[in-house]
C-alpha cells in the first residue's frame, strides 16, 4: 500500500508522535512510554509514519532511534497553508456578524 503525509497525520496519536520526536530523537520504547496503548499499538504507528517519509529510524546498538524528517511535511503544509487565507477571512467575516448582532441587541435594551 502506498502512503503519503496526509495519511500519516490524519491520526492523532500519530501527530503526537511526530511532535516528541521534532523535539528530540528518541528511542521507539522511549516514545511508546508517553502514550497509554500498547508497544505493538506504537510501533505499528511508528512504521506508518516511516512508510510516509516523516520518521528515519537509526540503529544504534540494540536501540532504535526515530527521528524527524521535517521536509516531508511540506506538502501538508503548503495544502494547509493554502486554505488558512480562506479560513481567515470567512471567520472575520462571522467575527463581525457577530460585533453587528451584539450592537443591534444593546441598542434594544
Amino acid at each position: 500500500m502506498r502512503r503519503d503525509v496526509f495519511q500519516a497525520i490524519a491520526d492523532p496519536i500519530r501527530r503526537d508522535i511526530i511532535e516528541l520526536v521534532s523535539n528530540e530523537s528518541l528511542t521507539v520504547n522511549e516514545v511508546a512510554k508517553k502514550f497509554e496503548i500498547s508497544r505493538p499499538a506504537i510501533s505499528k504507528h511508528i512504521k506508518i509514519l516511516k512508510e510516509c517519509g516523516l520518521i528515519e529510524i537509526n540503529q544504534i546498538g540494540r536501540e532504535r532511534y526515530c527521528q524527524i524528517q521535517p521536509k516531508n511535511l511540506i506538502p501538508a503544509f503548503l495544502w494547509i497553508e493554502k486554505y488558512q487565507k480562506l479560513w481567515e477571512n470567512k471567520l472575520d467575516s462571522f467575527e463581525n456578524y457577530l460585533i453587528k448582532l451584539q450592537t443591534k441587541n444593546n441598542k434594544n435594551e
